[in-house]
């Protein structure tokens, strides 16, 4: 996050004479508390400086990346994930693939009723049908990541999280389970996480530079 020069004097003034008021902050750069109100509120919401009522201002301790990487961390996947774009096994990699561009996802998910058992990318469905097999007749599930070999993530996991599993195992989105399940358990898939929704999110973050 950029800071303008009037928000980094903000930050120096709440240093050196917190806990101070908003008055005497305004008073001190010759502005009017209104004037002065939004400057505050990005400080307060990013963390800079903390207000407590009838207090003042002061300042938090923190630098900028100690406070990005708190954000990072207090975003929860349970609040930016979508919809599981999700195919029973049964289907033919055909369907499978017309799915795929319907929904405009780079990859499935697959299920048996209503449980995971793998996910099936572009490239897996474009190997089925280089190989020359009858795309109308082979099941998805011949082209599928079976379990255990499918990288989940919890809903209760932050986004940096997901975003460094798909970094480490090269993939373009993650199914999200409620809790991590051991493995050969039945899994159920309660969300969608991809390359797209932590593009998003970065994106929300880089807004304050635009207040």
């Amino acid at each position: 996050m950029e800071l303008t020069k009037r928000q980094e004097t903000i930050i120096d003034i709440v240093k050196s004479h917190g806990p101070i008021t908003g008055e005497r902050i305004a008073e001190m750069l010759s502005l009017t508390r209104a004037t002065l109100r939004p400057d505050l509120s990005i400080l307060t919401m990013a963390g800079f400086v903390e207000a407590r009522p009838r207090v003042g201002y002061f300042y938090s301790g923190k630098k900028n990346a100690d406070l990005f990487g708190d954000v990072l961390s207090r975003m929860r996947i349970s609040d930016y994930q979508s919809v599981p774009i999700a195919v029973q096994e049964t289907i033919s990699v055909y369907d499978a693939t017309v799915t795929m561009f319907m929904e405009d996802v780079g990859s499935l998910i697959v299920l048996k009723e209503r449980y995971l058992q793998g996910v099936v990318s572009r490239k897996d469905l474009l190997k089925v049908a280089i190989g020359g097999g009858n795309i109308h007749e082979i099941p998805v599930n011949l082209a599928m990541t079976r379990l255990p070999n499918v990288v989940t993530v919890s809903s209760e996991a932050s986004l940096y999280d997901a975003a460094v599993l798909m970094m480490r195992h090269q993939v373009d989105s993650l199914p999200v389970i409620p809790t991590k399940s051991a493995a050969g358990t039945n899994v159920e898939v309660v969300g969608r996480v991809s390359k797209t929704t932590i593009t998003r999110a970065f994106v929300e973050l880089g807004q304050y530079r635009e207040v």
